[in-house]
């Protein structure tokens, strides 16, 4: 179910203060926002911005289009791996023959 059009965006308040800092700083310099934020929602404000979203483990870097405008920062950035189906193992059974020697058992 989403969110009603009525409340508006989620966007957590720590974003729009790193991002109104950044855009009165000088342009020239690339600054990563380092967000937790999995849940916020990508404004038109934030395109070409760069931010690091937390995975869970690890930081994953996330450079903003215009296309991520109304998704989640979670949603471009995974938390869980993705392993192929393992192959079986094919087992070769080896018929053992029991030797008598010289037809005699001692």
């Amino acid at each position: 179910m989403s969110r009603s059009k009525w409340k508006g965006p989620y966007i957590n308040e720590q974003l729009l203060s790193n991002q109104s800092l950044i855009e009165s700083s000088s342009k020239n310099i690339t600054n990563i926002i380092k967000t937790t934020s999995r849940n916020s929602e990508i404004i038109y404000g934030f395109v070409g911005l760069t931010f690091d979203v937390y995975t869970g483990k690890t930081f994953l870097k996330l450079e903003i289009t215009e296309e991520m405008v109304g998704h989640k920062f979670g949603e471009f950035a995974f938390t869980r791996t993705h392993s192929p189906p393992k192959k079986k193992k094919i087992k070769r059974k080896i018929a053992f023959k029991k030797v008598v020697k010289n037809g005699t058992k001692n």
